[in-house]
Formats: C-alpha cells, structure tokens, sequence
C-alpha cells in the first residue's frame, strides 16, 4: 500500500489534486485507514495512469470519470487508442516544428497553415470518446432512437434547435429573466423526452459543452444568432445552480 504522499511523490500529481479525486470519485483510495490515512493499491496506480494519459490528451475530469466508470470500458483497448491519438499529436508537432524552422530560414514568410489543423485529432478524440464514454445517458439515447425513422430523429433534432432560436430572440435579456429560465425548462424537457433523461447535472454538462465545443458554439449561434450559445450557457449554469 502506498500513502498519498508517497503516490504523490511517483506519480507527480499534488497531494492537494489526489484529495480532489478522491472528493469527485474518480480516483477512490483502496482503504482509509481509522486515523483518516489514504492507502492505495497498485490497482488505484494503474487507474492513475490511466487517468494521466487520459489528461495529457486533454480530457475532462468529469470525461474521464464517466469513462473509467462505464461497464463497457476496456482498458488494453483505451490503451491502444490513447497510443494513436499520443502518435498523431506527435505527428502535429513534428509539423509545428518543422514549420517553424521553414519560418526561420525564409525570414517567416513561409504560407502553410496546414501544421495547424487538428482536425485529424479532434475527430479521432471524438470517436474514441464516444467507445469510451457509453454512459447510462448515453445508453438510454442508443435505446430511444434503435429503430427510430431517420425523419423522426431530424424532427427531435429540430425541436431542440427551434429552442435555441428562442433563446437567440432574447439573447440580449439577462440570462436569469423568468423568460429565459422558462426556455431552459424547456430545453430540459425536449431532451429528457426526445434522447435521453436530462438531470440538471446533465443539463449542467450539456451548457458547459454548449460554449467550449466549437461545434456546438457554431451550430446554435448559427440558429439563434451570434452569442446565443453564451447566453444558453449561462442560462443554463443559473438554472442548474437553484
């Protein structure tokens, strides 16, 4: 068995961070002893790096908790998909680098942004989260939509959508209005009705993911307007704090 200072001393990672895993569930020590001491197997060290791995590839805490924690996780297989995606962000910077010592010798006058692109990543990122993260939400949408018409499912999607132009109508009010909030219930409503249970945590992920993920920043404020995203988001964070 090994104390938290001493996991903290192999792994690197702050006696003050294990605490925070520990408080969020995502890494649990192996015993507690009656003095309050955390004690943790080399099992809970093979789920740190795992976790660590999953960190430098920049995602979550809560990604990698609902990850680790899905019945369906195989971990020789995230493994391996954890080499590809380490092997193509190594391939993105020996561009970078490459790119800028051609910068160096041409005076930076050199007119490739291609080094830039990480869509290559992002996507492969996106497939293997979906594999990974097969939550119970994630589940419950796989079972509402098995067999459901291709039309049916576009009809879902724009319900969802017709919300965020509500929203988009009204994205210059103050985000806690009972307006807004209103359009928040229903947006919670739509989800839990047309994919999957819509939790106010959740719904709290799902605005969060709103504003960070490209994506789904450009396709809302594609349909409400420029900042409905943020003011979703927002909305979204005060409903979910009551």
């Amino acid at each position: 068995m090994y104390t938290v200072s001493e996991v903290s001393r192999i792994s690197g990672i702050s006696v003050r961070a294990l605490h925070h895993y520990d408080a969020i569930g995502l890494l649990k020590p192996t015993h507690v002893t009656e003095a309050g001491y955390r004690l943790y197997d080399e099992a809970a060290l093979g789920r740190l790096q795992t976790i660590l791995l999953f960190r430098e590839l920049r995602f979550s805490l809560k990604e990698i908790k609902a990850i680790l924690d899905s019945p369906d996780f195989d971990r020789e297989l995230a493994l391996c998909q954890q080499v590809e995606l380490l092997e193509l962000q190594r391939k993105r910077l020996g561009e970078l680098i490459s790119l800028a010592r051609d910068m160096i010798e041409t005076g930076g006058n050199h007119m490739d942004f291609s080094a830039f692109d990480k869509t290559e990543i992002e996507q492969y990122a996106a497939e293997a989260k979906e594999r990974w993260g097969k939550t119970d939400a994630y589940r419950a949408y796989e079972q509402k939509t098995a067999g459901q018409p291709e039309d049916e499912q576009r009809q879902n999607a724009d319900k969802l959508m017709s919300i965020f132009a509500e929203m988009g109508q009204i994205r210059h009010t103050a985000p806690d209005s009972d307006e807004a909030q209103t359009l928040v219930k229903k947006l919670q409503n739509c989800i839990t009705e047309n994919f999957y249970p819509c939790t106010k945590e959740v719904l709290s992920g799902l605005g969060q993911m709103y504003t960070e993920d490209e994506r789904f920043r450009a396709n809302i404020d594609a349909r409400g307007g420029d900042g409905t995203a943020a003011f979703a988001a927002e909305a979204i964070r005060l409903y979910c704090k009551e």
